[in-house]
């Protein structure tokens, strides 16, 4: 099921490649979502909230590891692309080791440091336990989404998008089903949603590990291989850590933009973790597209092939526009329905805080595609300092916006902090890809 796409019309292989990514990059998102709609419904608001509050805590850590392993296996999709398959063995066992010494680390940070930067974001006293509670189970359990994304990650950089599809389809699944089980039988709480989703992410990420021993030997590192390699440490750190803390410093952004949030109460917070993750389903064929085309970059790069990059690139560019036109009506018409999934008490006042968020970020959805596509496109082709001054862009641009909205205490400029960082760094991450094809690409031809 492996696809090379270093040969064919990039269009089509692109579409072909994200569409199985999409559809799993929902069902990852139903995890989340299934803790909010059934801890909101059966537990209540104020739980609600406290799951919402750590939100930006799991897109830091959550997304440090997935930036992590995307970065080393990048190394794995250019030598597949150039044929060196030997090189591409000892790239997996190399980013495994890396992915397993890493995840200890931030295992033990993330367990010991939840209780103070919770008090440091202002998380309301109401929901303070129990938000405590489940964010200390998502970072316990941080080895099971590594899992999970490093071999979805390898299995993607030889062209196989679907299999990791199946698998996470069926863990979503289980999710809801846990979900139920642990809050509506063993009244669990917080800490059974928290449960389900470490539970099921881990069964996704060892069928993916099953998978890869009976059927893709392509990803057998060789005897004598599974030890740290010098080069290839040096290349996936290179690669990988840049596009890790690109990850983390797009989070701190939220984290501040959360701790902004924060100051308006637990009834906004819950309005806003429901229209957050209507927002983040709508928005996940961008991220799809992202994620597609740094495999095509990273095959293509390893070939050297830079014309067929920029085909990709605007072929890419069409795909995603047009879909942030047409997902961002939507999604304005559709929230009212959406956070009625979510809450049934304080209703008004929730939809209220909930519909003028996703109203701001839909206008700004073009360049948040533009963000994925043209980070990733870098990042894919070995690039990773200026992805990462991207992150830094969004930063600045969420503390400004945050600043602003609490002296002015406007929830609407809180609500602003995501629009303001996507069209900055949208803007930056493009002009940042014109660059590096004029100058260092046309160089390395």
């Amino acid at each position: 099921m492996e696809l090379d796409m270093t040969k064919g019309r990039p269009a089509g292989l692109i579409f072909r490649f994200v569409m199985p990514i999409v559809l799993g990059n929902i069902f990852q998102q139903l995890y989340n979502m299934a803790d909010a709609i059934i801890v909101g419904r059966f537990v209540g608001s104020h739980a609600l909230a406290a799951v919402g509050a750590t939100g930006t805590i799991t897109f830091l850590i959550i997304g440090f590891m997935t930036g992590m392993t995307s970065g080393f296996t990048v190394l794995t999709a250019q030598r597949f692309g150039a044929g060196d398959i030997r090189g591409m063995k000892r790239s997996v066992a190399n980013g495994a080791i890396l992915s397993v010494m890493i995840t200890v680390v931030l295992t033990i940070v993330g367990t010991l440091g939840m209780r103070g930067l919770l008090k440091l974001m202002n998380t309301p006293a109401d929901i303070f336990e129990d938000a405590h509670t489940y964010i200390w189970i998502i970072c316990a359990g941080l080895w099971a989404n590594t899992l999970y994304n490093l071999l979805a990650s390898y299995l993607r950089s030889v062209g196989n998008s679907k299999v990791p599809l199946y698998f996470l389809m069926l863990s979503a699944g289980m999710n809801v089903v846990l979900d139920l089980i642990f809050i509506i039988v063993f009244q669990m709480g917080v800490s059974g949603a928290a449960w389900a989703t470490v539970i099921s992410q881990g069964v996704s990420g060892l069928l993916c590990l099953l998978y890869i021993a009976r059927a893709v030997p392509l990803l057998h590192p060789e005897k004598g291989q599974w030890k740290l390699d010098a080069w290839d440490s040096r290349n996936q750190i290179r690669v990988g850590i840049p596009m890790a803390l690109q990850f983390s410093i797009t989070a701190v952004g939220t984290i501040i933009m959360q701790a902004a949030l924060n100051l308006f109460g637990s009834t906004a917070v819950a309005a806003y973790t429901a229209a957050g993750k209507l927002c983040n389903v709508a928005t996940q064929p961008l991220v799809a597209m992202g994620q597609a085309i740094a495999t095509y970059a990273g095959q293509n790069s390893g070939k050297g092939d830079w014309d067929r990059i920029r085909q990709g690139v605007k072929a890419s560019v069409i795909m995603s526009s047009v879909y942030a036109v047409v997902s961002g009506i939507l999604l304005a018409v559709v929230t009212p329905y959406g956070v009625k999934l979510f809450v049934s008490e304080n209703l008004d006042q929730i939809m209220g805080y909930a519909q003028t968020y996703i109203n701001i970020c839909c206008l700004f959805f073009i360049p948040l595609g533009l963000i994925f596509i043209y980070r990733n496109i870098l990042q894919g082709s070995g690039f990773g300092f200026l992805p990462m001054m991207g992150g830094v862009v969004e930063l600045f641009s969420r503390v400004a916006a945050a600043f602003v909205a609490v002296r002015m205490n406007s929830y609407v400029g809180v609500c602003f902090c995501d629009a303001s960082a996507w069209l900055t760094a949208g803007v930056f991450l493009m002009f940042s890809y014109y660059y590096i094809m004029k100058t260092k690409v046309t160089v390395q031809s």
